[in-house]
């Protein structure tokens, strides 16, 4: 029997993605990365097609989200560069009960949208972190929005999509899990992310172990984790170059996660933050059913770490963003060059790049 150690350390385990076919993973890269660059979707679609990537995550735009008449000229870019295309809304957990037709409404135009431009799926999320939940339980904010995502089921269902919840960073993987199966998995997923995890006190490979197996989309950033005298900083850096071994995390989502389209998500530029681990208040207000486990593995990982040591504008502040604007571009760009540089040539993903 082959023990972790040995798999890891074998030829299989750095192997790319593979069906038994010996289908290799699609790559895209995530538009919200490029955001500093102000591009309009005609030319993000350009640059996918210039990297000769094989999909493109339309996460935000500037253009008209709500134009029907550019729905269907993005569903012809994508068809015409031969791109596949996903995209989706956001939070859909209403703060007050007065919200809630809203949440709803808007989450029925993601469903159209993405069903329009050629999305197999919708991305959803709870809310952007844990300090923008409403008051109450995760157990009553889980049953909300699962009632929520029911009751757009059958128009889910009728436009042959599914619904893919993000893991942002209000929810624990297992609680994500919970949501997805309350919902329904039949016709909701899990948008996987490995950048988030870090910021609920999570090792991304947990988040993989728990949703993994529910993966309609897959998006790799990385972080360094490390220890610091008020608990675990944690900073968002270009691929590969941060504390989690994405060899070893792509070699395993091989194992367990369904054929998905993988997509390059660097986000930088921000400042280290510090999960107080270590104070109580922390605990009973934000993670009370925080699995320790699961903890010993995210301590673990920090201990590994190390700070970010490389030439890095942290300018991705308010007050601080429009005033370094040309700089974060320059960077922006930069850090995408050189993660999707990680994804293709270290990582062996994709297919489009390598028929030259």
């Amino acid at each position: 029997m082959m023990t972790r150690r040995a798999l890891l350390s074998s030829p299989l385990a750095f192997a790319p993605f593979a069906s038994p076919a010996g289908r290799q993973w699609p790559l895209g890269i995530n538009t919200y990365c490029l955001r500093f660059q102000r591009w309009h979707d005609r030319r993000l679609f350009e640059y996918c097609a210039e990297h000769k990537l094989d999909a493109i995550f339309l996460q935000d735009s500037i253009d008209a989200k709500m134009d029907r008449k550019h729905w269907a000229e993005v569903r012809a870019w994508s068809r015409d560069m031969g791109l596949h295309l996903e995209t989706g809304g956001g939070a859909i957990l209403p703060r007050t009960a007065e919200e809630r037709p809203k949440i709803i409404a808007a989450l029925r135009n993601n469903i159209e949208r993405a069903a329009a431009m050629g999305s197999p799926i919708v991305r959803a999320l709870l809310a952007n972190d844990r300090y923008s939940l409403p008051e109450g339980s995760l157990e009553r904010h889980i049953e909300t929005a699962a009632g929520i995502l029911r009751e757009v089921r059958s128009q889910v269902t009728d436009a042959g999509l599914k619904i893919g919840i993000e893991n942002h960073k209000e929810l624990q993987a297992w609680e994500t899990r919970q949501l997805i199966e309350a919902a329904g998995k039949e016709f909701t997923g899990s948008y996987l992310d490995t950048g988030n995890p870090v910021f609920v006190a999570e090792d991304p490979f947990t988040t993989l172990e728990e949703l993994g197996p529910y993966a309609v989309t897959f998006h790799l950033r990385d972080s360094v984790v490390y220890e610091h005298p008020d608990g675990i900083a944690v900073q968002w850096v270009p691929l590969g170059e941060g504390t989690v071994d994405f060899k070893a995390l792509t070699a395993r989502a091989s194992q367990i996660m369904p054929p998905v389209h993988i997509y390059c998500k660097p986000i930088t530029a921000r400042p280290p933050v510090v999960i107080p681990i270590y104070s109580g208040e922390f605990w009973n207000k934000w993670f009370p059913r925080a699995r320790s486990r699961d903890l010993a593995r995210f301590l673990a990982l920090a201990k590994r770490g190390r700070p970010y040591d490389k030439p890095h504008l942290t300018a991705d502040v308010p007050g601080l963003r429009e005033r370094y604007m040309e700089a974060l571009r320059a960077q922006q760009l930069d850090h995408m060059e050189r993660s999707l540089d990680y994804s293709k040539r270290v990582l062996d993903l994709g297919v489009r790049w390598r028929k030259g």
